[in-house]
């Protein structure tokens, strides 16, 4: 049907690469079933409110499902913005203006030292370091995410729509055997017409000196346990609501599972009230699709 498809999956990949300066990354995003949503995020501690960030990002766009998120840093030391270690630099001239002395000392001549020979010295030069503000990386990192994040939903949904035409070709199967079921049942009803008599005719047989109300209650309790005129009309009743809930834009999947859990009550009572070999043959097809579908529905956010 056209309207089906709105529903999301609890099943989800998206992955990413960036770079911001000397700092490049990936990202893995993915997700599974669950009750809730589980998220676990496993971002550097030192990129302050990332996390929190990243969290109230998925919050918003994600009602189901286990979620984990890594990030994956890492530095160019190569392109970082180069700092003077000066208390090293500071012992490397004292350094040097006690060598001169000492050559001079012993009338021996040295060849200058330049800048550039010093700085080319180990240690003299530090990369910035991770304790310098993450501010701007955390801002590009943060909005970055909203594009991975697009890409993981738009994932979710794409299995849904799968999701919702399977659902929807069981919700048929479902439908057209309830029908069948009906048929059957109406086809019985003069048999069963003729067994409600003969079973009449024993209770008031055995009812002589009997309470007539418990007489009527025992007749009532007799014509119940033949007639599935209700378990019809909820099976009806419940596809109409299942396909309500996939043309829903919105996380459905709970309400999905208990609805399940209504059909698959009609279909029990009904074979227990068959008694016919072709209903409960019905009952028990219908029982197989019902099973199914709950399988699927443990896939609807």
């Amino acid at each position: 049907m056209e309207r089906a498809g709105m529903i999301k999956s609890m099943t989800g990949f998206a992955s990413g690469k960036g770079a911001f300066g000397p700092h490049s990354w990936t990202w893995e995003l993915r997700s599974v079933n669950g009750k809730g949503l589980d998220m676990r995020l496993r971002v550097p501690d030192w990129l302050t409110g990332l996390e929190a960030a990243l969290r109230a990002a998925m919050s918003k766009q994600l009602s189901r499902g286990n979620v984990t998120l890594s990030l994956r840093l890492s530095r160019d030391e190569t392109q970082a913005d180069l700092v003077l270690n000066e208390t090293a630099m500071g012992a490397v001239l004292e350094a040097v203006a006690r060598t001169q002395e000492m050559a001079i000392a012993r009338d021996v001549t040295l060849k200058p030292s330049t800048a550039a020979d010093l700085i080319s010295l180990k240690g003299m030069l530090d990369a910035g370091s991770d304790g310098d503000d993450p501010g701007p990386l955390v801002g590009q990192l943060t909005a970055e995410f909203s594009g991975l994040l697009g890409e993981f939903i738009e994932m979710r949904q794409s299995e849904g729509r799968a999701l919702a035409t399977v659902l929807e070709d069981q919700l048929g199967q479902v439908a057209s055997l309830t029908a069948q079921a009906a048929e059957l049942a109406e086809q019985r009803k003069d048999k069963m017409a003729e067994a409600l008599r003969d079973n009449l005719a024993r209770v008031m047989d055995n009812a002589q000196g009997a309470d007539p109300d418990r007489v009527a209650q025992e007749l009532a309790l007799i014509a119940v346990k033949a007639d599935i005129t209700e378990e019809i009309d909820r099976l009806k009743a419940h596809v109409v609501a299942a396909r309500d809930l996939l043309a829903q834009d919105a996380a459905v999947g709970r309400k999905l599972d208990f609805l399940m859990q209504e059909f698959n009550r009609e279909a029990n009572t009904l074979c227990s009230k068959a008694q016919s070999a072709e209903l409960t043959a019905v009952g028990l097809e219908l029982k197989a699709v019902i099973d199914q579908m709950r399988e699927q529905v443990q896939n609807v956010e």
